[in-house]
């Protein structure tokens, strides 16, 4: 059920964030994108999770052309406390093992991830 809150009250979303300079298939892709919503989650707070659960989950998928464009959003987010995890692949299929595919941050205030990510395109 999707909680109704307030002006008052934080959004909540999480960004997931994948590489297409790598070119990945649809079904790769998917799986770098929840590899990266669980790792991330798994680092925010019990409180964030909680209210990001109850706003219903928003998740958002954006896209970077480079690998330091996933570093430089590592640190931003890294600046700002926000939970965040690299996904480095473990090369059993279409890319070689280490390679880094997609980042995930939050669940964590909307305006907090927008700091962030509010110049990334949409996946």
């Amino acid at each position: 059920m999707r909680k109704i809150f307030s002006r008052t009250e934080k959004e909540y979303k999480q960004c997931i964030i994948l590489r297409a300079d790598l070119k990945l298939s649809k079904g790769k892709a998917a799986a770098q994108a929840a590899h990266a919503s669980i790792l991330s989650y798994d680092l925010a707070t019990m409180r964030d999770r909680k209210e990001w659960k109850e706003q219903g989950q928003k998740k958002v998928v954006l896209k970077v052309n480079t690998l330091d464009e996933i570093y430089n959003l590592k640190y931003e987010s890294e600046k700002f406390d926000l939970p965040v995890a690299i996904v480095e692949d473990a090369g059993l299929t279409e890319i070689p093992p280490g390679t880094v595919t997609a980042i995930g941050i939050g669940p964590a205030s909307a305006d907090e991830i927008d700091k962030v990510t509010k110049d990334l395109d949409l996946m």
